[in-house]
């Protein structure tokens, strides 16, 4: 009797395991990673806090405590107890990598206050190209012909984008590029001298690491940048609960990171971050109403073209491509099957809903850009006083 209850509870099915579709993590990923550079660019240059060195350190002090706060109250962070850190490791590593790290930053908020956050984004083009050529010059990687002549395609794109840019901005330029070459060093860095299995690390393991070095070293900076001219009266300007809040996007873009980069291959990553690029710029012109001139499509378009090809190669295109292809023949074919059902020709349900769902979607995109562009209400308002009609 006791045997056959054993055997009863062995053969009874458990119940399935639900994980979290790997579109999530990419969605929340694009989701954060914009919405932290769009919220540091409303707070510099809308909002008026202008203290970008500042508000980096604020970011870096909140990320200190937040990851020694999750170290010792969750297990995200304990990939840190596979890193054999000493004090020569973190001196010789962690503390130059982090002055990187920091400077990067730095430089990449200061470039609010002088360029537009769709300029920014195609200067951001040209990072493998400054990514590799430190590779070069640090005897990293070997030269290559081929990639030379791939990376000129994206600075020609990016130079023809920069051409096209109505309020061009030296000073914003020359930030955005100590900003790129400084985060090509931290990586090139990286790769050299934390290159050991023992020392991999995770996003969000590396801002526990690099988050104090990176918070001191703003404090100094922002001591002699932007003491002199700070008002506290622009802290409640800007508002408390708003910093908070931005501080804690900026904290989630790297926890987002860390579980975008568990669950998705490096390919996926890839073209994740060019989809991600494409949306910030085209939100961005929608938010500040950010003049694009057809040289600047074009450059961008030029540069776009040249970094996938840089990042995934011919062959994984043309596989991408015929991968596509194939699954919507295969839904048109199952579509157009269905149509001698017993439904009378109508589309599956899915299908139909699906469709429902991308018309609303496409449809309030439009509206949502009309009423931005146009500059919603006020503008309709403006526009009767001057004697015009509403057009339809």
């Amino acid at each position: 009797m006791a045997e056959d209850d054993v055997e009863g509870q062995v053969e009874k099915p458990r119940p399935a395991e639900r994980s979290i579709h790997p579109v999530f993590y990419i969605a929340s990923w694009i989701f954060f990673s914009n919405l932290t550079i769009l919220f540091n660019k409303w707070i510099i240059d809308t909002r008026g806090f202008r203290y970008p060195v500042i508000l980096t350190c604020w970011h870096l002090i909140f990320a200190t405590i937040a990851t020694q706060v999750l170290a010792r109250t969750t297990k995200l962070l304990d990939g840190r107890k596979q890193i054999k850190m000493t004090g020569r490791v973190y001196l010789r590593a962690i503390v130059p990598i982090g002055l990187l790290y920091s400077a990067s930053l730095v430089c990449s908020n200061m470039v609010y206050l002088y360029l537009s956050v769709a300029f920014i984004q195609m200067l951001k083009a040209a990072a493998p190209v400054a990514v590799l050529l430190t590779a070069w010059a640090w005897g990293v990687e070997e030269p290559s012909l081929k990639r030379f002549l791939n990376i000129l395609a994206i600075v020609a794109g990016v130079a023809l984008a920069s051409l096209g840019e109505v309020n061009f901005s030296l000073a914003g330029f020359l930030f955005q590029l100590g900003g790129t070459v400084f985060e090509a060093m931290r990586l090139i860095m990286i790769q050299v001298l934390l290159s050991g299995d023992d020392m991999k690390m995770d996003p969000l393991v590396s801002l526990y690491y690099y988050a104090p070095v990176c918070a001191v070293m703003n404090v100094i900076v922002a001591i002699g940048a932007e003491a002199n001219k700070f008002d506290p009266a622009d802290l409640s300007k800007a508002g408390y609960g708003l910093l908070l809040l931005n501080a804690m996007v900026a904290f989630m873009l790297n926890v987002s990171s860390v579980f975008l980069i568990g669950k998705t291959s490096g390919l996926v990553m890839t073209l994740t971050g060019i989809l991600k690029n494409i949306l910030l710029v085209i939100v961005s012109v929608m938010i500040w109403h950010t003049a694009i001139s057809p040289i600047q499509f074009v450059g961008y378009g030029i540069a776009l073209a040249g970094l996938v090809y840089y990042s995934i190669g011919w062959d994984q295109i043309v596989a991408i491509s015929v991968g596509v292809f194939t699954y919507s023949k295969g839904v048109w074919e199952r579509v157009a099957g269905n149509g001698g059902n017993e439904e009378g020709g109508r589309l599956p349900a899915a299908v139909r809903r699906a469709l429902v769902m991308g018309l609303v979607f496409v449809t309030l995109l439009v509206l949502v850009g009309g009423f931005m562009y146009g500059g919603g209400p006020n503008a309709v308002q403006e526009h009767l006083k001057a004697g015009g009609t509403p057009t339809s």
